[in-house]
């Protein structure tokens, strides 16, 4: 089952109080059960206990012996005075319940109309407070932190280690990687420099610096437990870091920083079952950070580099199909007209394999390296196209921004590949599946259970448009097509779900 995911920075502080009493009832706890264990495990209550010292193993960027034994205080005083509280406040609209059955007089017609005779109800507004943290990446005062910490806010407030508070104005703030720039002016301000994220591995030490429950300036200590992890749902743009550094309710925007002392992520979210720490943290990296923070800084808004190409995975059947020596690089699915992409030459079906001399492992990767290309810069594409490696050129422009939303529907006709039934795409179904009107093909309308159709990953409203590279433009051309697949090798279908092209092999 798919772990709950949290992005709560937003604490009010009714729930902040009675998580420092619950807090403060365990540590007490805690610490008496402690003291007995350390007795009885000594043999005699009241002689000491000697614990074993160990160092961790060595590693280029992992402290030496001096550092493991004596842990990470000059890292921490260096950094921790930059990392900040955020406090915002919003007013909203209290209104009323949602009760079943109410009639809708009840609800809402004391606010337009006499109720009774008796005058119009103001709308109730009743101020929420919450709180999270934020990073001082500059001495000018500029504040990193999240989009969701800052979201719907009528003020900010700003707190320092050195308790200074400023009220704080927000300069930009970008949802699609849940990042918000905020600005505060003061004197002496410190400020933490941004690291090169990229160059983490996995098993580098990395310490979670932030506010959990409210509890201002906590750290933590942990490991790279992954990088480029997606697919999430959190933003559009997701490559994060995880770690299991702890990170909780209130952590978000605080820093995660590297054994340097440099930025190399900013905390977003945890996976968890129960709202709180599991060893499953997720941190925006600096790669993305430092360019949403410069882009909001310069112009109050992101500008990201666009190519204008669709793009999925290669699995180990696409490479095959597409002769590729391993399952690496990103498929075209679609180039957009009038599109650098275009220009460039790309063609459908093409792998992207390397951008600026750049390995390629996948979309993500592809897509961090394009959206924070600056505008205007001539890149070099690598492609494979029918087994032979070509080299391309284009310029890139401004992102068009801009998203499609579609829909999903069913009915019936029966065909013969691996149990799928289709019908014609027609204009009306077309609208409803999202589909442009120009494009061609058929429907799958029933997919049977545990045909390889479905365990290719085909689903109702799929849209067949090519059978291994031939068009398919109605479904006599699908029962023609099926006539003469061979019998021994995959399938491969370019179909186009909700609006979205992609590949699929059907295995035979």
């Amino acid at each position: 089952m798919k772990q709950p995911l949290y992005r709560s920075s937003f604490i009010s502080l009714t729930e902040t109080q009675g998580r420092k009493k619950f807090l403060i009832a365990l540590t007490v706890s805690l610490f008496l059960t402690g003291m007995l264990v350390a007795a009885f495990s000594s043999g005699a209550v009241g002689s000491p206990v000697h614990s074993p010292v160990s160092t961790p193993p060595h590693a280029m960027t992992q402290p030496g012996p001096s550092q493991a034994t004596h842990g990470f205080a000059h890292i921490v005083k260096a950094v921790r005075p930059a990392v900040v509280n955020i406090t915002i406040s919003k007013v909203m609209g209290a209104g009323f319940p949602e009760v079943p059955g109410l009639p809708d007089w009840f609800k809402h017609g004391p606010q337009d109309k006499h109720f009774f005779g008796m005058p119009p109800m103001p709308n109730p507004r009743q101020e929420t407070r919450g709180m999270g943290s934020g990073v001082i990446v500059s001495p000018e005062g500029y504040v990193v932190t999240n989009h969701h910490v800052v979201e719907g806010a009528q003020s900010v407030t700003v707190a320092l280690l050195d308790k200074r508070e400023f009220t704080g104005l927000i300069v930009g703030s970008d949802p699609q990687t849940d990042l918000a720039v905020i600005k505060i002016h003061g004197d002496n301000l410190p400020s933490i420099l941004w690291g090169d994220s990229s160059k983490l591995d996995v098993g580098d030490y990395v310490l979670a610096i932030g506010s959990p429950f409210g509890l201002h300036s906590t750290v933590t200590q942990g490991i790279v437990s992954a990088k480029g992890r997606g697919g999430i749902g959190i933003t559009q743009y997701e490559d994060f870091i995880q770690t299991d550094a702890a990170i909780n309710p209130g952590n978000s925007g605080g820093a995660l920083v590297n054994m340097r002392g440099e930025l190399v992520g900013i905390n977003t979210a945890i996976l968890s079952r129960s709202g709180g720490y599991q060893g499953v943290g997720l941190a925006i990296p600096a790669t993305i950070g430092r360019h949403v923070y410069t882009s909001l800084v310069t112009t109050g808004k992101v500008t990201r580099g666009f190519l204008g190409v669709g793009i999925q995975a290669v699995t180990p059947d696409l490479a095959k199909s597409f002769h590729l020596n391993r399952p690496d690089g990103a498929i075209v699915t679609e180039v957009r007209e009038q599109s650098p992409a275009q220009r460039a030459g790309l063609r459908r079906g093409d792998t992207i394999v390397r951008y600026q001399d750049q390995p390629i492992a996948g979309p993500r990767e592809l897509q961090r390296a394009v959206t924070t290309t600056p505008v205007g810069t001539e890149v070099a594409i690598t492609v494979m196209r029918d087994g032979a490696e070509q080299s391309l050129h284009t310029t890139i422009v401004e992102h068009p921004m801009g998203q499609q939303v579609a829909s999903a529907p069913n009915p019936d006709t029966e065909s013969q590949l691996a149990g799928l039934t289709v019908e014609d795409l027609t204009p009306r179904l077309a609208k409803q599946l999202g589909v442009d009107g120009r494009i061609t093909g058929v429907v799958v309308t029933d997919i049977r259970v545990g045909s390889q159709a479905e365990k290719a990953g085909l689903v109702q409203g799929d849209v067949i448009r090519e059978i291994n590279h031939e068009p398919v433009q109605s479904t006599e051309d699908f029962r023609q097509a099926v006539k003469i697949l061979p019998n021994e090798r995959p399938i491969l279908l370019f179909i186009n779900r909700q609006g979205t092209p992609l590949f699929l092999t059907v295995k035979v």
